[in-house]
C-alpha cells in the first residue's frame, strides 16, 4: 500500500537524532516549558525571521491565543475561509467572535481578496470586523500583499493560520511574517510534524509576544499569580526536541515535496485533472497535491483498490456542517468556487521520504484509470 502520508518515514529517516534528543529530555527532568522548548523557539523565530515564537498546545490554541492576543473580543466579526479544517473556525468561536465565510480564489484555493473586500463593505453595518485569519492551504500561500493592503485600509488585524504551510513563502517572506501573528500546528502529519500535538505563534510585536506568553499559562507574570484570565496551552519538552531536530530537514523535505509535485505534473499532463498551479513569486511546498476530477469518487475507489490511498480535504465546507450550516454568516457573493470543488477534490500521496518508483506507480495508475 502506498499511503497518503506516513510520520512514521519521517522518524525513520532521522531517528539517531530524535532518539537521542528524546533521551536527552527524559534524562534531563524538565518537561514543561524547559531548555528544549525555548531552544526551538529561538530557532523557529530565526527560521522564519520573527523576532518571537511562543509554543502552544496545537494549532487550533495558536489561532485562538493570536486573535485574543490581538485584542479580538466576543461579538467581533473575524473573516476566514470555509474550505478550511474546521479548527480555523472553532478557534473564532472559542472567543465568541463570529466567523464571516468567504470564498476561495479557484487556482491557490486561498481567501479571495476581492471577496474579503466586498464583504468588508457589505456587512460593516451590521457587524464589526476586526480581523482577518488567512489560511494558507495545503502549503500555498494566502495572497498576503492584497489581504494586507485590505487589512491595513480598514484598520483591522491579519492573522496567519500557518498550519499546513511551514516553509511557503511570497518572495522572500516566509508564512508566518507577514501578519500580526503567524498560527502554526505542528500535528505529525504536516510538513513540520511533532509525535503529537503541538503548535506556536510567532510575532514581531513584543506587547502581543508578551500577552501570548500571559494567555498561554494562567495570565501568570509570576508564578501562580494571575493577573488576567488565561488558559493551559503549553508545548512540552519532549515535543519541542523532537521538532528542533527536524527543523533542520525541513527545507530539504520541502524540496522533497516540490519535486513530487513536479514529477506529478509531468506524469499526469494531459490528463482530464484540474492540477496544482503556483502563483508567481509564491514558494509552494505541497502539504497536499491536490487534482481535481469529475470522477473523483470513482478515480478514489479505483486508487485503492490497486494499493494507492488518497485522502479528501476537505470533503464538506465549513458552512454547510452541522454544526454551523445556516448560523455562520456567508460573506458577499456565496460560496460558489468553494461548494464546486468540495465535489472534485483528491489529494494524492506525497512525503518526503515517498519514492521515485511509488510516484511513478500513482502516475501510471491514474493513467491507466483514463485509459480503461
Amino acid at each position: 500500500m502506498i499511503l497518503s502520508t506516513d510520520p512514521s518515514a519521517g522518524y525513520l529517516a532521522h531517528r539517531s537524532e530524535i532518539d537521542s534528543a528524546m533521551r536527552n529530555v527524559m534524562e534531563n527532568g524538565r518537561y514543561i516549558l524547559g531548555p528544549k522548548v525555548r531552544d526551538f523557539e529561538e530557532h523557529f523565530a530565526k527560521y522564519l525571521g520573527m523576532a518571537h515564537c511562543i509554543g502552544v498546545a496545537n494549532g487550533t490554541d495558536a489561532v485562538h491565543l493570536s486573535l485574543r492576543a490581538c485584542g479580538v473580543k466576543a461579538g467581533d466579526g473575524v473573516i476566514t475561509a470555509s474550505h478550511t479544517a474546521v479548527a480555523t473556525v472553532a478557534a473564532v468561536e472559542w472567543l465568541g467572535a463570529v466567523p464571516v465565510l468567504v470564498d476561495i480564489d479557484p487556482e491557490s484555493y486561498t481567501l479571495d481578496p476581492q471577496k474579503v473586500e466586498n464583504t468588508l463593505r457589505r456587512i460593516k453595518t451590521t457587524l464589526t470586523i476586526k480581523a482577518i485569519v488567512a489560511v494558507h492551504l495545503y502549503g500555498h500561500p494566502s495572497d498576503m500583499n492584497a489581504l494586507r493592503d485590505i487589512a491595513d485600509l480598514s484598520g483591522i488585524v491579519l492573522i496567519e493560520d500557518c498550519a499546513q504551510a511551514h516553509g511557503a513563502a511570497v518572495g522572500d517572506r516566509k508564512a508566518g511574517s507577514m501578519g500580526a501573528c503567524g498560527a502554526f500546528s505542528f500535528y505529525p502529519t504536516k510538513n513540520l510534524g511533532a509525535f503529537g500535538d503541538g503548535g506556536a505563534i510567532v510575532t514581531d510585536d513584543a506587547g502581543i509576544a508578551e500577552r501570548l506568553r500571559s494567555l498561554q499559562q494562567y495570565g501568570w507574570r509570576e508564578r501562580y499569580i494571575s493577573e488576567g484570565a488565561g488558559y493551559n496551552s503549553r508545548l512540552d519538552e519532549l515535543q519541542a526536541a523532537i521538532l528542533d531536530v527536524k527543523l533542520q530537514w525541513l527545507d530539504a523535505g520541502n524540496e522533497r515535496r516540490r519535486r513530487i509535485a513536479a514529477l506529478y505534473r509531468d506524469g499526469l499532463a494531459g490528463m482530464p485533472l484540474d492540477l496544482p498551479r503556483e502563483k508567481p513569486g509564491v514558494h509552494h511546498v505541497y502539504h497536499q497535491y491536490v487534482i481535481r476530477s469529475a470522477e473523483r469518487d470513482r478515480l478514489r475507489i479505483y486508487l485503492e483498490s490497486k494499493g494507492i490511498q488518497t485522502s479528501i480535504l476537505y470533503p464538506m465546507a465549513v458552512h454547510r456542517q452541522p454544526a454551523y450550516r445556516n448560523r455562520v454568516p456567508v460573506g458577499e457573493g456565496g460560496m460558489a468556487v468553494t461548494e464546486g470543488i468540495v465535489q472534485r477534490i483528491l489529494s494524492l500521496p506525497i512525503y518526503p521520504e515517498l519514492g521515485d518508483a511509488e510516484v511513478e506507480r500513482v502516475i501510471e495508475t491514474i493513467r491507466g484509470y483514463f485509459r480503461n
